[in-house]
């Protein structure tokens, strides 16, 4: 056994050393790192995942960057998804973006820690800014009923889904439950809109609220309406697709900044997509197939696609209102096989290539890049 002399002679230098090693931290601190700035600003990160429950049910598979087969779900949350858009119909023939199949697929959302953006249509089918046809059960009803309905479907839907987000309209830009709600009869359609309003303030007092509009020209109009009109609302969301409105990202940049700061509101890109190619892999017809639809800068590559997506999202980050933006059925793979003539519009544009592999754009959802 060793004597205690020989232990405390080890020890001492032992000691020594140890408080040397903290005073000389103590006296030059390591200095914290800065945070990334994405990581402390709240800012959406979304994805419009409304075919995914009908992509499942018809068996169609995806599979991660690195090849190995997942739910889809489950490969947007690993990458950075934050809030998923769910559309919902009033009475769908099928059932598809009904209020249990909304339901259900919400649930799902919320318990793997993201949110949800309810994109009310009110319409049995798509509502856009050339669609607006009213529900089949309201479509004789007259004004003063269309918005006690609006209210009562709107109150009943949040209730159950318990949305973050509620989106009133889809692409409002010519107003809602047409004929009744067309934008020249303001004082109907604005109507419409509160209604749907009232309805979250009292169920779900802390959820925000976003009036939607399709594109750049006339958007000025359009919120000024609704501040005449004195609607009650949290974000302005816009869809932007160069297709249709435009191919210069300085104006988008510029409508952006001005809405936000003219109407002191949050500002949402709300839609938007871009092709990695411009071939197509089922029969349906695509949306998107030329490349005098998209900008040059950009071409339909996987990374003009991912350079494509990074530029809108640096756009919005850059805007100080700007508070995300949402990708437009990134999922919407040809899930239907290869001949079907009723599969999708836009595979091309999803964030899956055509083997349904996940693609460089998926980096989006990243928090930790602009």
């Amino acid at each position: 056994m060793k004597s205690l002399h020989t232990l405390f002679s080890f020890l001492i230098p032992v000691f020594f050393l140890a408080g040397c090693s903290k005073k000389q931290t103590e006296a030059q601190p390591v200095p914290n790192p800065q945070p990334n700035p994405i990581l402390v600003r709240e800012f959406m990160r979304g994805a419009d995942l409304s075919f995914m429950p009908e992509i499942r049910s018809a068996g169609a598979t995806f599979s991660d960057s690195a090849g190995v087969t997942k739910d889809g779900l489950q490969i947007f949350k690993e990458n950075g998804c934050n809030t998923v858009r769910i559309r919902i119909w009033n009475n769908p023939v099928n059932g598809r973006s009904g209020l249990a199949e909304v339901q259900a697929f919400a649930a799902e959302v919320k318990a793997k820690g993201m949110k949800v953006l309810l994109d009310f249509h009110y319409s049995d089918t798509w509502a856009d800014p050339a669609h607006q046809k009213k529900p089949d059960a309201w479509k004789t009803l007259p004004d003063s009923t269309l918005t006690d309905s609006v209210y009562r479907f709107t109150k009943q839907v949040v209730s159950v889904i318990r949305p973050e987000y509620v989106q009133i309209g889809n692409e409002i830009n010519g107003g809602m439950l047409w004929e009744n709600g067309r934008i020249n009869k303001a004082d109907a359609f604005t109507r419409f809109l509160k209604a749907g309003v009232k309805a979250v303030r009292e169920e779900l007092p802390n959820s925000k609220i976003i009036m939607h509009f399709a594109g750049l020209t006339s958007s000025d109009y359009f919120y000024n309406l609704l501040k005449t009109k004195t609607v009650d609302y949290d974000i302005i969301g816009l869809s932007f697709y160069p297709q249709w409105h435009g191919k210069n990202l300085d104006s988008l940049r510029n409508t952006v900044n001005r809405l936000s700061s003219t109407h002191n509101k949050s500002v949402l890109l709300a839609e938007y997509a871009y092709p990695f190619s411009l071939l197509w892999a089922d029969y349906t017809n695509n949306t998107l197939g030329s490349a005098d639809q998209i900008l040059s800068a950009y071409p339909a590559t996987p990374d003009g696609q991912y350079q494509y997506v990074k530029q809108l999202k640096k756009i919005m980050w850059e805007c100080p209102k700007g508070i995300g933006l949402c990708y437009w059925a990134p999922d919407w793979i040809a899930y239907r096989g290869p001949t079907a003539n009723n599969g999708s519009h836009a595979e091309n544009q999803a964030l899956f290539d055509f083997s349904r592999k996940a693609l460089p754009a998926m980096k989006v959802f990243r928090a930790d890049t602009l």
